[in-house]
C-alpha cells in the first residue's frame, strides 16, 4: 500500500501536470486564433499565460506547487514534481517562453495589419 507521502505527491505531479498542460496549450493556441483572425481570443490567451507568469515571478520563478511537492519527497530531479520528461521539465521555460513570446509577436503584427 502506498505512503500518504507517496499518494500526496503523485497528487500534486497529477495537479501540477494539469495546470502546465493547461498552460502548454494556451500558448500553443495564440498563434492559432491569431492566424484565424479571432485576436480577443488570443489577447486572452495571452492575458492567461501573462497571469502565469506574475506567479512565477512573484515565486522566484517556480511554481507554487513545486515547493508543496518538495514537502513529500527528497528527490530534486528537474521533474520530481510533474509528469514530464526531464529535459522538458529542465528546459520548459524556455521552449514554452519562447513560445509565448512568439505568439503574442504574431498576433500583434496580425492585428496590426488587419
Amino acid at each position: 500500500m502506498p505512503s500518504s507521502a507517496g499518494v500526496a505527491l503523485n497528487t500534486i505531479k497529477l495537479v501540477h501536470t494539469l495546470v502546465w498542460a493547461f498552460f502548454a496549450a494556451c500558448i500553443v493556441a495564440i498563434p492559432i486564433a491569431a492566424a484565424r483572425a479571432e485576436y480577443a481570443r488570443a489577447a486572452l490567451l495571452i492575458g492567461l499565460v501573462a497571469l502565469e507568469v506574475l506567479v512565477l515571478v512573484f515565486n522566484s520563478w517556480r511554481c507554487p506547487l513545486t515547493a508543496v511537492a518538495a514537502r513529500y519527497t527528497e528527490e530534486r530531479r528537474d521533474n520530481f514534481d510533474i509528469y514530464l520528461p526531464e529535459w522538458l521539465a529542465r528546459h520548459n521555460k524556455t521552449v514554452f517562453g519562447a513560445l509565448y513570446v512568439a505568439g503574442a509577436l504574431f498576433t500583434f503584427i496580425r492585428w496590426v495589419r488587419a
